[in-house]
């Protein structure tokens, strides 16, 4: 009679578990926005993962950064945003409820909301389990669009 195979669990999980995360607090990062971490290194032992809700109020703008080494996914769940982004932040999009948006390692960008009335609410997953380690400011290129949303 044969072995059965050796179950996921009996090594290779060992002292791992599901975690469920109840957000109760905001933190402001250092782009100036404040974010609502969910799973994270330090909410869950996260190791390659950060996923966060984050709120630009209505006029209101992130400062210039790039994320060093780690990859965004956004999804916008409501209020519009623009983001401006590239080398020297010459390139647009508007990001609207319901779409995906994609920002590569490294890449400068530079969120912001246009709305005068209504904020903007979006899911952020990024490869960087301790999210802020990886932001590098970029204070040459808030001048670029100094006019973009609040200050």
């Amino acid at each position: 009679m044969s072995q059965p195979a050796a179950s996921p669990s009996d090594a290779s999980l060992s002292g791992k578990t599901c975690r469920l995360v109840r957000a109760d607090r905001s933190v402001r990062g250092k782009q100036g926005l404040d974010y609502t971490v969910g799973i994270s290194a330090e909410s869950v032992g996260a190791q390659g993962i950060h996923l966060q809700l984050v709120t630009i109020p209505p006029l209101a703008r992130a400062k210039a950064h790039l994320h060093a080494g780690h990859e965004t996914a956004i999804y916008a769940l409501s209020g519009v945003s623009g983001c401006w982004y590239g080398e020297g932040l010459e390139e647009h999009a508007v990001v609207r409820p319901g779409d995906f948006f994609y920002i590569p390692a490294g890449v400068p960008h530079l969120p912001y909301n246009p709305s005068a009335d209504e904020p903007c609410v979006a899911v952020i997953a990024r490869t960087d389990p301790n999210e802020q380690e990886s932001v590098v400011l970029r204070p040459d290129l808030d001048a670029v669009r100094a006019g973009t949303g609040g200050s």
